[in-house]
């Protein structure tokens, strides 16, 4: 399938987990693609799939740090430049920090705040003017099911993500009659470079019975932190949906997968 055959996406995050697996699946359905990440090995890890499924050739890598204005206002430059234009944005950058709410300091807060929630936004600023000189386009920004539902010891991250599912439907409602769709993807359970480190930043006395409600209902097929979880390219399929014609009647609201968990 090629819904996307001369669209121009840039895709953060897309070093690893499910921002590299949107990348790709994009590519594969014709897009051209910049991959943005502040990692420099995985966006090359993410170059070398791209030659290997014969799509690199569409596919230009961008160091870009989304917590800083700086680095996101000449990136997003840069790969408006490199398309020739914008016609959708995904946004999957972010960090996970875990503990005790009364242990976490200004400093942790303010470091998610400004990659996961602020980074969005700056990402987002930076992109409207090219996205609006369309009659039809897309930002799809990386909410959790944690906005919606009780994680322990993520907290920070919770807010974050729930402050990005408000700010992504004020811009559905703010740009519609210009064209623009701006929609949210809630992923829970799903494998990524965040869910593996989870476990590390876990307090040593979590209570980890409070993980049971948890679990999704459907099968799974990898693991991560010891948690049964759905490959990466389980939302790359939603997202190529969401930035095709296919989703053209969808704006403003969140689309949850989470195989079951909150079911």
């Amino acid at each position: 399938m090629r819904r996307l055959t001369g669209n121009r996406i840039l895709v953060t995050g897309a070093g690893s987990g499910i921002g590299q697996a949107s990348a790709l699946r994009l590519l594969d359905e014709g897009a051209a693609v910049v991959a943005a990440d502040i990692a420099a090995d995985g966006l090359g890890k993410t170059q070398a799939r791209a030659d290997e499924a014969a799509s690199g050739d569409r596919l230009a890598t961008l160091q870009m740090n989304v917590g800083d204005e700086n680095s996101v206002i000449d990136g997003v430059s840069w790969a408006v430049e490199r398309l020739g234009g914008l016609d959708s944005l995904v946004n999957a950058a972010g960090i996970l920090r875990a503990g005790h709410t009364h242990q976490t300091t200004t400093e942790q807060w303010n470091q998610i705040i400004a990659v996961n929630l602020t980074g969005t936004f700056l990402v987002v600023r930076a992109a409207l003017p090219a996205l609006l000189a369309n009659s039809r386009s897309v930002i799809v920004n990386f909410s959790s099911t944690s906005a919606s539902f009780a994680h322990p010891y993520m907290a920070a991250y919770a807010a974050s993500k729930g402050g990005i599912q408000a700010f992504t439907r004020s811009l559905a409602l703010e740009y519609a009659r210009e064209g623009l769709r701006a929609v949210c993807v809630a992923p829970g359970s799903i494998k990524s470079g965040i869910t593996d480190a989870t476990g590390g930043y876990l307090p040593k006395d979590a209570d980890w019975s409070l993980f049971t409600r948890l679990m999704p209902i459907l099968p799974t097929t990898l693991e991560s932190s010891g948690a049964p979880m759905a490959d990466p390219a389980a939302v790359a399929g939603v997202i190529a949906m969401l930035v095709s014609d296919d989703g053209a009647f969808i704006t403003g609201t969140e689309i949850r997968i989470d195989g079951g968990t909150h079911a």
